[in-house]
């Protein structure tokens, strides 16, 4: 095999001076003529072999956009259109304002991440409130970064386009703002629609695809790609090879099953256990899509006919921290616990479904801070797990607020998500200035 192009450990390159070598080496062969650093030929010699490693590289960079693993940019996208897989748009971000007018004296208003707003014309464009926003009368306008519910350019719009907030969402999260009345615009356009996802992201997705359809892979596959999913467990109590059967391995295949037979008529359920991110709501909620509806959709895509999902939202369990944090002299302890509480919320946003929320992870994310000095009874705090959604594996019993023991982990059951708001009243930190 040739010891460069294509071999058996990948594509080698052919380096420069091999190129050069080789050409002065023909012409020596053939010419016997004077080639050394000042011939003219061989300068003729030099710029044919660049020319040459330059085709190389090109080859090069065509074999590996054969390959989900080493292909980038429009190679990359011919490989996922070929397994039907296209690169997604982005979500569309900008600010918008909230003004708050007949505000109680001494009152404070607060609006909820997650907040609605929309477009006041047809199509309708929602968007959702990534951070809070507190509001009174020392205080009655607040900016707010906001993201679309949606992807693609559609949701880039322009100045003073973001005009109401969602009359169903406000019924539900800011009825009790009356008398006071709540008004929001965006100052300035939302743009990044028309973004990409990058290559990175690309490739991620490409790489898990399931090449296989009615399966427990395809089904994962669709329901994490619906916008708004953040992790997603399948439980199928009854497909795949019961083992434990006394008759497993004792008859034909296909002349019986190999689980426990249904009835006659008797339909087929698997559970769809569903994490979600809050900016979306579980049901159809104005003009917000629901989570539930969405994927509803995405699962009758890939389902075989007659086995039917039951599809289940995840305890999304609330959780915070109680400590004491020694600063140095002249921190500001406002901007430091503004700090540790975005890495905390960026930590335990990154937990799947079952993860626990290690303790020894908290007192990183409070020592690894600059101007931290120490630490001092931290306690894990969690909010009681909902009932009633789905019941496979263990899930410990909480009837009240669980503060753990210095040290301790939340444990989290398989059904449930730990999430973390740094406006939870579940976080109580105390700043002492060294």
């Amino acid at each position: 095999m040739t010891e460069y192009g294509v071999t058996e450990e990948g594509f080698v390159l052919k380096p420069f001076d091999i190129l050069l070598q080789e050409g002065v080496d023909r012409v020596k062969a053939v010419l016997g003529i004077d080639l050394t650093s000042t011939s003219p030929v061989r300068k003729l010699l030099e710029v044919a072999a660049h020319e040459d490693a330059e085709v190389w590289k090109l080859m090069e960079d065509l074999y590996y956009a054969n390959f989900v693993s080493t292909a980038y940019g429009d190679a990359l996208d011919l490989l996922g259109e070929d397994v039907g897989l296209t690169r997604r748009d982005l979500f569309s971000e900008g600010t918008v304002r909230f003004t708050l007018a007949g505000a109680a004296p001494g009152r404070s208003y607060v609006v909820p991440e997650g907040t609605i707003v929309t477009t006041a014309t047809a199509p309708v464009r929602a968007f959702a409130t990534t951070a809070a926003a507190r509001l009174g009368t020392t205080a009655p306008t607040a900016d707010v970064t906001v993201a679309a519910v949606d992807r693609g350019d559609t949701y880039d719009r322009g100045k003073d386009t973001l005009t109401v907030v969602d009359p169903l969402w406000q019924q539900v999260y800011l009825g009790d703002f009356a008398p006071a009345t709540l008004t929001v615009t965006n100052p300035s356009p939302t743009t990044g629609g028309a973004r990409r996802e990058s290559d990175e992201v690309y490739r991620a997705r490409l790489t898990g695809l399931a090449r296989d359809l009615w399966t427990l892979d395809s089904v994962r596959q669709e329901v994490l790609d619906v916008n708004g999913v953040v992790d997603v467990v399948l439980s199928d109590p009854l497909g795949g090879v019961d083992v434990s059967q006394s008759y497993f391995d004792m008859f034909t295949f296909d002349q019986r099953q190999f689980s426990t037979e249904r009835h006659v008529g008797e339909p087929y359920f698997f559970d769809v256990l569903v994490a979600h991110d809050y900016q979306w709501p579980w049901r159809t909620t104005g003009p917000v899509p629901g989570v539930y509806e969405r994927v509803s959709a995405a699962v009758d895509r890939v389902r075989p006919v007659g086995v039917h999902a039951n599809i289940v939202e995840a305890n999304h369990i609330e959780t915070g921290v109680r400590a004491t944090v020694i600063v140095e002299a002249g921190s500001d302890s406002s901007a430091l616990q503004s700090a540790i509480l975005r890495r905390l919320a960026a930590d335990i946003g990154g937990l799947r479904l079952g993860g626990d929320v290690r303790y020894s992870h908290v007192m990183a994310a409070f020592v690894e801070q600059p101007g931290v000095v120490d630490v001092q009874q931290l306690h894990l705090r969690r909010c009681p797990l909902a009932f009633g959604r789905i019941t496979f594996g263990a899930v410990p019993h909480q009837t009240a607020v669980v503060e753990a023991a210095v040290g301790e982990n939340l444990v989290m059951g398989p059904t449930e998500l730990a999430v973390l708001q740094p406006e939870s009243v579940l976080i109580d930190l105390t700043v002492v200035v060294r």
